[in-house]
């Protein structure tokens, strides 16, 4: 998921219609996740204008959306498949599993050429399979390194560029008394997300070229040895072991001035300039063992829109999403939660109406990012995997080849269950 949400409640349907879609041709099932925090920040307002402008504009046509908390939205709609009952439309964190089902209608048949062609190229490639565009991305988000300008002042530390630049800044920052030097969150929230940025800087990765897991990797086993033995080892991650730490956490320990360093995306940016920090942003550092041609791409995350197929839905499921991707519609959700539009045109007017200024960067760093292998049917799976254990590879005791190398046995049993 690319924005920071609540679990607050299922919300039930927004825009209310009678019956469900049952293949008549006229009334469209959206299931989608819950981007807010609070009933302030829900996504029902967009929804339900962007459903109203949508039904005045097609008569005759209704919605019906149902908003679920990201932990339970990808379970219900699994749920919703295997009974029979899939909606029309979903948002989600991953789409290959159903894609892999047959269950999606490719974007050639619910997009115009125009809406097909606009995607940003990145997420495009995974976005697809086999060449052929199953996920729609719908926002996007990259991830740099934050750090608190005035703990650095005051600590006398430089931002970091190489691992032991950062280790020396984390040192620095822990002996003028900031409680969590460098937030490691690898607990169970996004634990994929933080693996993802530290494997990539070290030139590693959760899959090769051939797209085939490379989660034990030698690259990767060298990464967490390193993060063990030079930030977790000598206490410069917190007084939060990191398999406990989740990204929420950290993010609000960073706001309240007690996190020198944190991976973060542009939502975060936005609510720390919004309290007044002083906060530089700057790519992930890099492992000192890689050489000056390498570099590391950023690491990218998207949340896609599918079109389930039935029979009858497939003329206002293409309707629906063409006006889903108009400019106006997409910026206007981007905005609302400091993420970036996942086309070439919507970012351009965001861009030139300067709406959010810092996300610029973020961009600049999506367009070379490395997403995760959501073209992989069993990504869904793996990456729950990786979740739940990953953060035990930096635990005092633990052998980091010994975890990943349980994680990677895990995928491979996922994958030939496919």
């Amino acid at each position: 998921m690319t924005a920071s949400v609540a679990a607050f409640g299922l919300l039930g349907s927004l825009v209310t219609a009678c019956g469900s879609s049952g293949g008549d041709g006229t009334t469209l099932r959206l299931v989608a996740p819950e981007y807010g925090t609070s009933p302030a920040t829900g996504s029902k307002a967009y929804w339900d204008r962007l459903t109203t402008a949508f039904t005045a504009a097609h008569p005759g046509k209704k919605v019906e959306v149902t908003l679920y908390p990201w932990a339970e939205v990808d379970r219900e709609v699994t749920r919703m498949v295997r009974e029979g009952d899939a909606p029309d439309v979903a948002l989600l964190g991953a789409y290959s599993d159903f894609a892999a089902q047959d269950r999606l209608y490719p974007a050639s048949e619910v997009l115009s050429i125009r809406t097909e062609a606009n995607f940003l190229p990145p997420l495009v490639e995974a976005g697809s399979v086999d060449t052929v565009l199953y996920g729609l991305p719908f926002v996007a988000s990259s991830r740099l390194l934050f750090y608190n300008k005035e703990l650095f002042e005051k600590a006398g530390a430089k931002p970091p560029k190489t691992w032991s630049e950062l280790k020396r800044a984390a040192e620095a920052l822990k002996t003028a008394g900031v409680p969590s030097p460098y937030a490691l969150p690898l607990g169970p929230e996004e634990a994929h997300a933080e693996a993802l940025i530290w494997e990539l800087s070290n030139g590693g990765g959760y899959t090769d070229v051939r797209g085939e897991y490379t989660l034990a990797s030698d690259r990767n086993t060298q990464t967490f040895r390193w993060i063990k033995d030079n930030l977790v080892g000598p206490g410069l991650t917190g007084p939060v072991p990191p398999a406990e730490l989740n990204r929420e956490d950290a993010f609000a320990a960073f706001l309240r001035g007690d996190v020198g360093m944190v991976n973060g995306y542009p939502s975060l940016l936005h609510e720390a300039t919004e309290k007044g920090m002083k906060v530089g942003t700057l790519r992930m550092p890099v492992s000192d063992t890689l050489s000056d041609e390498e570099t590391p791409p950023a690491a990218g995350v998207a949340d896609w829109m599918m079109a389930f197929r039935h029979d009858g839905n497939r003329e206002l499921v293409g309707s629906f999403l063409n006006f889903v991707y108009q400019d106006k519609n997409l910026n206007e959700f981007a905005e609302r939660y400091h993420l970036l539009p996942a086309t070439v045109s919507a970012t351009q007017v965001s861009q030139d109406a300067a709406a959010d200024p810092d996300a610029e960067q973020f961009l600049i760093a999506l367009r070379g990012a490395q997403l995760y292998p959501v073209n992989e049917p069993s990504w869904l799976q793996v990456s729950d995997t990786i979740k739940r254990n990953i953060g035990k590879a930096v635990a005092p005791s633990a052998d980091p080849g010994a975890v990943l190398e349980r994680i990677a046995q895990q995928a491979r049993e996922a994958t030939e269950s496919e």
